[in-house]
């Protein structure tokens, strides 16, 4: 009997030991640690959304959405048709002039980053990332946003806005501008002209970095 019991307390011993030796049990999954690559925090945007209508017919459904800052100096494209991007505007001048000039298109190198085919009608979105147009952050304050449409040869609309970035979410609404002007054998348009259409109303969001 002496012999069994001094068996039975080795066992013990050695169980002991193995227990001891094993690897801590793994804490509930409530209390394991976040991973040390968290997702950095969005650094904020401003979306620009207004409703597109495409237009038939020559001299129209070119556009061009843009940033400036409170003191008018240009900022940064977001987006403009391709048409006149590319080189249109040396043969159609009337098309989104206002863009063409204040973007300096002329001496502009790269062209394919801020342009597309004009979209088909439904509600259009862009997005400013908060930089300009060397994609370096610019500092908080007061924003202007733009969106000039060619509704017809001459005729054009121009949407103007303004908000505020760097505190709380904003958001805003642009006025509408018109321009009704004839050229060569074509009439102006007028207040109940279907091209009035094309574009807006146009509104900005700003989110702040989250």
């Amino acid at each position: 009997m002496r012999r069994i019991g001094e068996l039975i307390i080795l066992q013990l011993i050695v169980l002991l030991a193995l227990t001891s030796c094993a690897a801590p049990a793994a804490p509930p999954a409530d209390t394991v640690a976040p991973p040390a690559d968290t997702v950095a925090p969005e650094s904020g945007a401003v979306t620009i959304d207004f409703d597109f209508q495409k237009q038939s017919g020559h001299a129209s459904n070119q556009f061009a959405v843009w940033i400036e800052d409170a003191d008018g100096r240009f900022v940064k494209t977001l987006y403009a048709t391709k048409f006149t991007a590319a080189g249109g505007y040396k043969n159609r001048p009337d098309s989104i002039p206002e863009w063409t000039a204040r973007s300096g298109l002329a001496d502009m190198t790269d062209v394919d980053a801020i342009t597309g085919a004009t979209p088909q009608s439904g509600a259009l979105k862009y997005t400013w990332d908060l930089t300009d147009a060397d994609n370096v952050p610019v500092p908080d304050g007061t924003y202007m946003f733009f969106v000039e449409g060619s509704l017809r040869w001459k005729n054009s609309v121009m949407y103007i806005g303004e908000i505020e970035i760097g505190g709380e979410a904003a958001s805003a609404t642009a006025d509408e501008g018109l321009i009704f002007e004839a050229s060569e054998d074509q009439p102006a348009l007028n207040n109940s002209s279907a091209e009035l259409g094309m574009i807006g109303p146009v509104t900005a969001s700003y989110t702040p970095p989250s």
